[in-house]
C-alpha cells in the first residue's frame, strides 16, 4: 500500500516485505523538495528513516551534495549525476524543480506510445503521482511510482512537460533515481556478439560507474539491467537492489558514490546521444525502470523479475500458453533451399514429434545471400514458385505450423525499396552511408516508413497461413540521421526511432494476435523488457553451442524468465565454436527455454532421429513445469566445472545439471536445491525424499563418462 503522512511529510509505500521512503524536505527558502530516503525491508516506523541532517562539519560542500534528490538537477550545487537538464532559449541550463501536489491512486497507469508492466486487476498495484515545477521556465515533471502489492517491486517513470511560454531543450530526460545509505557493489550483464549476457560484479568504488548503450538498441555489450548488492551477497542470501529500465533503445544506467559513503543511481536515455525540444504545452515520456529489492540474494530478486515479466510485461495469446516446439532451417540450409528441400525437412520434422517450421532468411526478393533484397517483402518465386500460401498449406497438412524470418528495419542498398525511396534510411544529408551486413537502417522515426513496414509485413502475413514471426535486427546505429530533423532535433533521432518500431510493433502483434512473435537482434543484441512487451520470446544468442550456452541462458536468468528465452538444439560440431557435443547434452541445456531444432533433420540417422523423437516427447511432458514454474540457479558456470538450475511448480521438480570436464578419480557430484515446496517427492526409480532433503542433503547426480554432459532428473511431488 502508498501512504502519505501528512505531520511528517512522509510518502511510505510498503508491503509486509518491502518499504520505500520519500519525504518533501523545505529549502533554505521554505520550498518543499521532493528527497528518496530509503530502500529496503519493511520498516514499521517509516520516520524512523529520518536520517538526513545537514553535515555541520563540512564547511565546503554543500548540503546538496549530500541530500538523497528523487529527481536532482543540473545546475544547483548538486555535482553528482543529474536526472533532470533542461536549457532555456538562452542555453541557460538550471532547472529547480519543487513539489507541487501528489494523488494516490488503484492500478496502475499505461504509459503512452511506450511499453511498461501493467495489472489487469486494480486491487495488484498501487500508483503515487507526485508532480515538481520549476516555476522559471514551466518545467514540470510527473514521477510516478507504482507499487505491485503481492512482490514489492516498485514501477517508476517520469514525464517532462513544458507548461511555460517558451521552448525548452531537455538535455537529461531520466526514468528514475535513487539514493542507497551505504557502498554497493554493482552487478551487470556484459558481452558481445554470441556472448552475451555475461555476468560481472564490479566493487565499491568512489567514482562513477556506467553501464550505457549508445547504439540505438539496447545492445549484446551491456543489458539494460543492474543489481547493486550490500556486502555478501550470494544467490540465496544478503540483500540487493535491482533496476531495470523497460527500453529497447540507446540507455544509461550510472552509479555514483560519493565522499558520504551515499550511492546515487540514475537510470534512463544515454545522455550523450540524447536531447529534445519540447515546444510550450509539448510533453516526453521516458521509458518505465523496475526495481526490485530482495533480502534473499539474488534468487530472490529473479524470482519477482521472472513472474512480473512473464505474468504482468508479456501480452497476449501466448502469455500463458505452452509454447511450440519448433525446427529453424536456418543452420540446416542457410540460403540454399527450394520448396522441395523445406519439406523434406519438414517431413522428417512432422514424424519427430515437432510442431512448428520457420522458414528463415532468404525467402524474399532475390536474396541468395545477404547482400541484396531487404525491404522488397514479397516471396521469391524462384526458390518458392507456388508461394507462401502453398508451402503452409503443405506445412500444415503435415501437422506442423508455419513460421517466418523478417528483418523489417533494415534495408539493402540493393533493393527496390531503396531504389525507389533512398532517403528512408537513417542518414545525415552530406555525410556517406555507411553500411554494415551489406545494409542500412530505415528510418522509423518516420511516419511514412511506418506506414511501410505495417503494411508490407502484414500484407505477407495476410498471404499465408503463419503462426509465427522472428522478428531480427542485424546492426546497430552509425550515422543517427533523420530527414525528419535537420532543424535542431538531431538529439531526437534515437529516440523516436524506437518510438517508431513500437509503433510498428503494435500495429501488426495487434492486428494478428494469433501470431507468436520472437525477437532477435544478431541474437542476444535486444533482449530487453521493452522488446518482452511486444513480444513474449527472444532468440537468446546466436551461439546455440551447448556449453557457451549454459552461461548465457545463466546470466540472462538473472532478471528474464525461462519462458523469454529461444533455446534450441543444432549441429555438431556446433557452426559457432565448432565443439562436438552430445545430442543429449544439447537437448538438456535447451530444456531451460523454449525448446526449438537449428539442424537439418534429413541429414540424421536413425538413432539420431529416435533419440529426437524422445527429447521432443520428454519436453511435451515437461513445459509446462519450464515455462511457468520457479527457476532457481543452483550453480554457477564461472564458479566451479558443474553448473545446474532448477524448475518448481508445486507439482512438479527439475533439477538440471551440467558437467563441462570430465575428471579422474572425481569425488560424487552432490546438488543441494533451493525453495523447493514443501513435500515429498518421488524419483523415477520410485524412491521418495522430503523437500527438506533436497536443500540440505542434497541428490546426487550421476553424469554420463566423458566431457560436456548433462543429467536432468524430475520429481514428482507426491503430496
Amino acid at each position: 500500500m502508498i501512504e502519505f503522512i501528512g505531520d511528517k511529510k512522509l510518502f511510505h509505500l510498503h508491503t509486509p516485505d518491502v518499504s520505500w521512503v520519500l519525504w518533501l524536505k523545505n529549502d533554505e527558502m521554505n520550498k518543499p523538495e521532493l528527497l528518496m530516503l530509503y530502500a529496503g525491508m519493511h520498516l514499521d516506523d517509516p520516520a524512523s528513516a529520518l536520517h538526513v541532517q545537514e553535515n555541520e562539519g563540512a564547511s565546503f560542500d554543500s548540503l546538496r551534495q549530500i541530500l538523497p534528490y528523487a529527481c536532482p538537477t543540473q545546475g544547483r550545487g548538486d555535482y553528482r549525476e543529474a536526472m533532470a537538464a533542461a536549457a532555456d532559449e538562452t542555453g541557460q541550463c538550471l532547472t529547480e524543480l519543487f513539489y507541487v501536489d501528489h494523488y494516490i491512486m488503484k492500478g496502475k497507469l499505461p504509459l503512452e506510445g511506450l511499453p511498461a508492466t501493467y495489472t489487469e486487476d486494480e486491487a495488484e498495484a498501487t500508483t503515487l503521482k507526485i508532480r515538481l515545477r520549476d516555476d522559471l521556465t514551466g518545467l514540470t515533471v510527473e514521477l510516478l511510482y507504482t507499487l505491485f502489492e503481492e512482490s514489492g517491486a516498485l514501477a517508476l517513470s517520469a514525464k517532462y512537460i513544458n507548461d511555460g511560454e517558451a521552448t525548452l531543450t531537455l538535455r537529461r530526460a531520466g526514468s528514475a533515481c535513487l539514493t542507497l545509505p551505504g557502498r554497493y557493489s554493482m552487478l551487470h550483464l556484459h558481452g558481445g556478439w554470441a556472448k552475451e549476457r555475461q555476468i560481472e560484479v564490479v566493487p565499491p568504488a568512489r567514482l562513477k560507474r556506467e553501464i550505457a548503450s549508445s547504439r540505438g538498441a539496447s545492445g549484446h555489450e551491456h543489458n539494460p539491467f543492474a543489481a547493486f548488492l550490500r556486502g555478501a551477497v550470494t544467490e540465496n542470501s544478503g540483500e540487493c537492489l535491482g533496476v531495470s529500465l523497460v527500453y529497447s533503445g540507446s540507455f544509461s544506467i550510472v552509479c555514483e558514490e560519493n565522499a558520504y559513503d551515499t550511492t546515487r543511481v540514475v537510470a534512463g536515455f544515454e545522455p550523450g546521444s540524447f536531447s529534445w525540444r519540447l515546444e510550450p504545452g509539448k510533453s516526453l515520456q521516458a521509458p518505465e525502470c523496475v526495481c526490485v529489492y530482495s533480502d534473499k540474494g539474488l534468487n530472490g530478486m529473479s524470482h519477482v523479475y521472472h513472474r512480473l515479466y512473464r505474468e504482468r510485461l508479456c501480452r497476449g495469446k501466448w502469455r500463458d500458453r505452452e509454447r511450440p516446439i519448433l525446427i529453424n532451417n536456418w543452420e540446416a540450409t542457410y540460403f540454399d533451399f527450394d520448396h522441395k528441400k523445406l519439406l523434406k525437412i519438414a517431413r522428417a520434422a512432422a514424424k519427430c514429434g515437432i510442431e512448428l517450421f520457420v522458414l528463415d532468411d532468404g525467402w524474399f526478393g532475390r536474396r541468395d545471400g545477404d547482400t541484396c533484397s531487404l525491404g522488397d517483402w514479397t516471396p521469391d518465386t524462384r526458390k518458392l514458385p507456388q508461394g507462401l500460401g502453398k508451402l503452409s498449406e503443405e506445412m500444415n497438412a503435415l501437422g506442423l505450423m508455419f513460421g517466418l524470418w523478417f528483418e523489417p528495419e533494415m534495408v539493402s542498398p540493393d533493393s527496390e525499396l531503396y531504389r525507389a525511396h533512398p532517403d528512408w534510411c537513417l542518414h545525415v544529408p552530406g555525410r556517406r552511408r555507411t553500411t554494415a551486413r551489406n545494409q542500412l537502417i530505415l528510418d522509423l522515426s518516420l511516419p511514412q516508413v511506418q506506414e511501410y513496414l505495417i503494411d508490407a509485413v502484414g500484407s505477407v502475413l495476410s498471404s499465408a497461413r503463419i503462426s509465427y514471426v522472428k522478428w531480427d535486427m542485424n546492426r546497430n546505429f552509425k550515422e543517427a540521421g533523420s530527414s525528419l530533423l535537420l532543424d535542431g532535433r538531431e538529439g531526437e533521432t534515437a529516440h523516436r526511432y524506437i518510438l517508431g518500431v513500437y509503433r510498428v510493433m503494435e500495429a501488426l502483434t495487434g492486428a494478428f494476435p494469433d501470431v507468436l512473435f520472437e525477437g532477435c537482434s544478431g541474437g542476444g543484441g535486444r533482449f530487453d523488457p521493452g522488446m518482452l512487451y511486444y513480444m513474449p520470446q527472444i532468440w537468446t544468442s546466436d551461439d546455440s553451442d551447448a556449453v557457451e550456452r549454459i552461461g548465457i541462458q545463466y546470466g540472462t536468468s538473472l532478471v528474464y524468465p525461462a519462458s523469454a528465452m529461444g533455446a534450441h538444439v543444432s549441429a555438431s560440431p556446433n557452426h559457432q565454436v565448432s565443439r562436438v557435443t552430445s545430442l543429449k547434452t544439447r537437448g538438456d541445456v535447451a530444456l531451460g527455454g523454449n525448446f526449438g531444432y537449428e539442424l537439418d533433420l534429413s541429414k540424421l540417422s536413425d538413432e539420431e532421429l529416435d533419440e529426437i523423437r524422445a527429447q521432443v516427447k520428454t519436453v511435451k511432458a515437461l513445459r509446462r513445469t519450464t515455462m511457468k514454474g520457479e527457476f532457481t540457479r543452483l550453480l554457477s558456470p564461472w564458479e566451479g566445472n558443474v553448473a545446474a538450475w532448477q524448475f518448481a511448480d508445486g507439482e512438479r521438480l527439475i533439477l538440471c545439471a551440467y558437467r563441462v570436464l570430465n575428471r579422474p578419480n572425481a569425488a560424487p557430484t552432490v546438488i543441494r536445491l533451493s525453495s523447493v515446496p514443501e513435500g515429498l517427492y518421488r524419483l523415477s526409480d520410485g524412491k521418495t525424499v522430503s523437500a527438506g532433503d533436497l536443500m540440505h542433503a542434497g541428490l546426487r547426480v550421476d553424469f554420463p563418462r566423458g566431457d560436456f554432459a548433462s543429467s536432468v532428473i524430475v520429481l514428482e511431488r507426491v503430496f
